[in-house]
């Protein structure tokens, strides 16, 4: 049981990938895992349009899995990004206060 449980935490799961909308959320799974599913959403689901979703300390982790799938492994397609978005999103932590959490999303699309 433990085994299969690890191995699950190294694969993208349900809730990173809005297969509908071909959104990929960025959070604590390894970075090539986001590669990979930037990768299989353009190449093996034919999207034409990928948006990837971070908040707060993952965002950094956003652009590099973005520039990684764009220039090691979608050189050939002509992924570009159409469009960066950034906002925050208020919410009340465990201890009550008020706090703000940056939120970005890139669009990439193929040309």
């Amino acid at each position: 049981m433990e085994e299969k449980k690890k191995e699950n935490n190294n694969q993208l799961e349900e809730e990173d990938i809005d297969k509908d909308t071909n959104i990929i959320f960025i959070g604590g799974k390894p970075f090539m895992n986001y590669v990979t599913g930037i990768v299989m959403q353009f190449t093996t689901k034919q999207a034409n349009e990928v948006v990837v979703k971070s908040r707060g300390k993952f965002i950094s982790k956003s652009v590099d899995v973005v520039e990684v799938a764009r220039k090691r492994f979608l050189k050939d397609l002509q992924i570009t990004v159409k469009d960066i978005a950034i906002s925050s999103e208020e919410f009340i932590n465990k201890e009550g206060k008020k706090i703000n959490v940056s939120i970005m999303d890139i669009v990439l699309v193929k040309d």
